[in-house]
């Protein structure tokens, strides 16, 4: 669970170059903090590797386009990276816009054109997600997802299609990022989902959970107790304190007015991911297959 004592923990230790690491935040239900958790995680990733967010969700149910719109981040976005030509290392990132931490920088994949604009005919396989990550060249993939985990499990055994939980995880170095809110009914949504995992043979020894309060003040009795026991089944359990300027202003929150113990609960969330996947794949991360690149001029790797 980490410190408690309000001391900053310890800067990651940072990716080999050649490393890779995938980290789809899901959940089993909307209104589970995903956004939150991806943009806290991400700036704390920033510090050992070099991170993309890519944002999975319809453009008009997304906080990501308003983001980086308010914050003048000025990107194409993923309009410009069409799946039916051939894209290389400077087409992706450029298509990316960068945001600062204090930490370093890392950048988001959105849709950021005006909300009147046809939807993107965008790819559903994690896979495509992650060959796009590569050929960028980010160490560090946090998809931003939309589905609902465990429900589209449930819908892959009856349907034989494939699920985009058991796919995100099994792709390369993959660490999943399960949220909940830290209520009744949060919890009770959690452990059907986990339930659901458990059943499906899905790999909760490198899944990180992540209880998001909702208020000010210790979290109640059911949630302490789900997380004693999901403790021994997930890789980690981490407590994401209320903070009240992200809940008034989103991904929009002014970082000077975030506080420190939230602050302190994405580090801990990213030395938990970290520490998850060390202890699944190896320590250091093993060197991962990189994508030829190619000059700017030549077409490169399809995605």
């Amino acid at each position: 669970m980490g410190k408690r004592d309000g001391s900053p923990l310890a800067s990651p230790p940072t990716l080999p170059e050649r490393a890779r690491l995938v980290v789809p935040v899901m959940a089993a239900a909307g209104g589970s903090a995903r956004s939150t958790v991806a943009h806290l995680l991400a700036d704390e990733l920033a510090r050992a590797a070099d991170t993309l967010v890519a944002d999975l969700s319809p453009r008009l149910a997304s906080p990501w386009p308003a983001l980086t719109a308010g914050a003048g981040l000025q990107a194409p976005g993923l309009a410009a990276l069409p799946p039916d030509r051939p894209l290389c290392r400077e087409d992706i990132r450029s298509a990316a816009a960068v945001r600062q931490s204090a930490h370093g920088a890392w950048a988001v994949l959105t849709d950021a054109r005006e909300w009147h604009a046809a939807p993107l005919d965008l790819p559903a396989e994690p896979a495509a997600w992650y060959q796009l990550a590569a050929a960028g060249g980010w160490q560090a993939l946090l998809a931003d997802t939309s589905h609902p985990a465990a429900h589209d499990l449930i819908e892959s055994r009856c349907s034989g299609a494939p699920s985009l939980t058991r796919t995100w995880c099994a792709l390369p170095f993959s660490v999943p990022v399960l949220c909940a809110q830290s209520t009744a009914a949060g919890i009770q949504a959690l452990q059907q989902a986990v339930m659901v995992l458990n059943a499906e043979d899905m790999p909760l020894h490198r899944t990180v959970v992540v209880l998001a309060a909702t208020a000010d003040g210790r979290p109640p009795a059911v949630v302490r107790a789900a997380a004693t026991m999901l403790s021994v089944r997930a890789a980690a359990v981490i407590h994401l304190p209320y903070d009240p300027d992200i809940r008034a202003n989103g991904l929009q929150a002014q970082p000077s007015r975030i506080r420190t113990r939230t602050r302190h609960a994405a580090g801990e969330l990213a030395t938990a991911v970290l520490a998850a996947a060390r202890e699944a794949f190896g320590d250091p991360l093993p060197d991962a297959p990189q994508p030829a690149t190619r000059p700017h001029s030549a077409p490169a790797l399809s995605v």
